[in-house]
């Protein structure tokens, strides 16, 4: 899976067909999922090991076979622990053209009627069948994969309606979103300024929260102190740079905020277990 911003603003799949693929292992420069938003829906399904998943400020510990659905415009990241997942994004309203009935039940989805739920831990054989037709003829794209894929995803949504997997949205508390905004601000300080010097107050600031509260909250949301995570994301945004560009080691140091190559090093190794260097040498 590629680098999102916290507002991603990539295109997914193409202008006929707006559904894309990720899979992502261990050694993949975007293993670790952090925070961001789409406008997109995601489907994502946990292949092995465990996903410490957070969306909005639901949190909850998803397992080999599990799977996640990921609302467009919702903050969303996760920690992996000896994890191997697979991601589908799409777009809703291109599903909702497809036929009358879908524009009408869908809409129920896209206009916050109803909220699917996130978490579908140990999902019962029907859906099991459904994702796994779904991914399948994601990874193997034969001829007609793409009528294939639209149906499953049909199927889903019926499911999902159908078991009722979902909340009533006026059943959900105003003030979760609120603070979800709060925390989107402070994140796009660190997306828009991580190379340059950010201190705590700055993050503060930007959510309109007190240090002291902030740092509380954030902690609570992302499983990191503020500045430990400024230093995770530049650290997440030199793996992309060394992965994608020539730039020598030290300037992609310099880059991502870290004025000091020795420093760079043992961040970088603090965070990924490994050296830029090796890190470089590393199969994707």
């Amino acid at each position: 899976m590629k680098y999102m911003n916290y507002r991603e603003e990539k295109k997914h799949g193409t202008f006929d067909f707006p559904i894309e693929f990720y899979h992502v292992g261990p050694t993949h420069p975007r293993y670790e999922m952090s925070y961001h938003w789409h406008i997109e829906y995601e489907i994502i399904r946990i292949l092995k090991g465990e996903f410490l998943m957070t969306i909005g400020e639901e949190e909850f510990l998803a397992r080999a076979g599990d799977i996640i659905f990921v609302k467009g415009g919702l903050l969303h990241g996760g920690i992996p622990v000896k994890c191997m997942y697979e991601c589908i994004v799409f777009n809703l309203d291109a599903l909702m053209t497809s036929s009358p009935a879908g524009d009408r039940l869908l809409k129920k989805i896209r206009d916050d009627s109803i909220q699917v739920l996130n978490h579908f831990p140990k999902p019962d054989p029907e859906l099991m069948r459904i994702t796994e037709r779904m991914f399948g003829q994601m990874k193997i794209q034969a001829e007609g994969h793409e009528l294939i894929v639209i149906g499953a995803f049909y199927e889903f949504f019926g499911y999902v309606l159908e078991r009722r997997h979902y909340i009533i949205t006026q059943d959900i508390s105003t003030k979760e979103g609120r603070r979800i905004e709060h925390l989107k601000r402070a994140l796009e300080v660190i997306e828009n300024s991580y190379p340059d010097c950010i201190t705590l107050d700055d993050l503060a600031k930007a959510a309109g929260m007190n240090s002291k509260y902030f740092c509380r909250y954030f902690r609570e949301m992302t499983h990191r102190t503020p500045i430990d995570y400024l230093n995770y994301y530049r650290i997440e945004q030199a793996c992309f740079k060394l992965a994608t560009s020539n730039s020598s080691i030290a300037d992609v140091g310099m880059s991502c905020g870290f004025n000091d190559v020795s420093y760079f090093i043992k961040t970088f190794k603090k965070y990924k277990g490994m050296t830029p260097k090796k890190y470089l040498s590393a199969p994707l």
